[in-house]
């Protein structure tokens, strides 16, 4: 059998972690013969809803869950970990700026980074979720300069999801029919869902939706501010979406992704497409035997030229503003 990995989440207390939580102990992200240990972690105001959030994980009776500690050091929860799940962040509060978010952030991501540069494995992967998850993993891979880059994410699966939604929903197709439509950018609502590349059945998907004014308006639109649309319905963040989208992500990342259809992950640039290296920037990848490649070659029109220059831009101010806060 399979050593188990051991995987630290955290934010682990909060509503993303709980539906995540499923997905990592029920063999949907590692495949159905791994075995798991969690390292979970939270603020110490938090350490007494994480107890019961351990006991429905016993209560759930797992049979690939070896164990499940606690924690609210970040060294602590580090050591020894394959995998680090970051959900924990500041989260936006009303009529915050968002450089108090960033600075915020910065102070806590900058710690964490320093705390992996210390206690981690040289060789865990990691996955940013907390926003803003860009910037905060390249505040993260700045304080933890040991990892290699190429082991630092941010989360934009759910974006690359719900732009493959919105396409198999538009054409009336399957899920599966929809190809090589991806993410370019920032996690945010500057990012840019491209269907330049994408297919449906095969055929391309400017051809399948034959509107190209809802292509390059209200479909970009809708992926760049959904979540907002399920804040606004469930007055509750898109934790479900959000949980499926990281396993998504991981299980890729891990266990390869198709050959002939792109996935859309954050990470730091090698300078493909003129991006800034160093950057973390979603590009379209392929994954395969735990490692991922950036799609190369891809036609840019002005059009996504433009919108990439766009989504750039809010990154690299993004990046030297939380630099003054590390």
């Amino acid at each position: 059998t399979m050593p188990a990995v051991t995987i630290c989440v955290t934010g682990a207390a909060g509503q993303i972690a709980y539906s995540l939580l499923p997905m990592l102990c029920g063999g949907r992200t590692f495949g159905p013969e791994q075995k798991i240990r969690l390292h979970l972690m939270d603020i110490p105001p938090a350490l007494e809803a994480l107890g019961g959030v351990k006991m429905e994980l016993e209560d759930a009776a797992f049979p690939l869950l070896e164990s499940v500690s606690l924690f609210t050091d970040a060294e602590e929860a580090f050591k020894g970990t394959d995998f680090c799940v970051m959900l924990g962040a500041f989260p936006r509060q009303k009529g915050m700026e968002r450089k108090d978010l960033l600075q915020k952030n910065a102070g806590i991501f900058s710690a964490q980074g320093a705390a992996l540069e210390k206690a981690g494995n040289k060789n865990v992967k990691i996955v940013v979720v907390g926003n803003p998850a860009n910037t905060n993993c390249g505040i993260l891979r700045a304080c933890a300069p040991s990892v290699p880059a190429k082991n630092f994410s941010a989360l934009t699966r759910l974006d690359h999801n719900r732009a493959h939604a919105q396409i198999a929903l538009r054409t009336g197709s399957q899920l599966s029919d929809v190809k090589n439509v991806c993410i370019w950018g920032n996690h945010s609502s500057t990012q840019f869902p491209d269907i330049s590349h994408g297919t449906v059945s095969g055929q391309s998907v400017s051809e399948k939706v034959a509107d190209d004014e809802w292509l390059q308006g209200e479909f970009i639109k809708t992926v760049q501010t959904r979540g907002a649309a399920v804040i606004a319905a469930r007055k509750l963040s898109s934790a479900m979406s959000a949980a499926i989208a990281i396993s998504d992500h991981l299980h890729d990342w891990v266990l390869g992704s198709s050959e002939d259809d792109f996935v859309s992950m954050a990470v730091p640039s090698d300078g493909s497409y003129g991006i800034d290296e160093g950057i973390v920037y979603s590009f379209p990848v392929i994954c395969k035997g735990g490692d991922y490649t950036i799609v190369q070659g891809l036609e840019i029109s002005e059009f996504a030229r433009n919108k990439m220059t766009v989504t750039l831009a809010e990154l690299k101010e993004e990046m030297e503003q939380a630099k003054q806060f590390i």
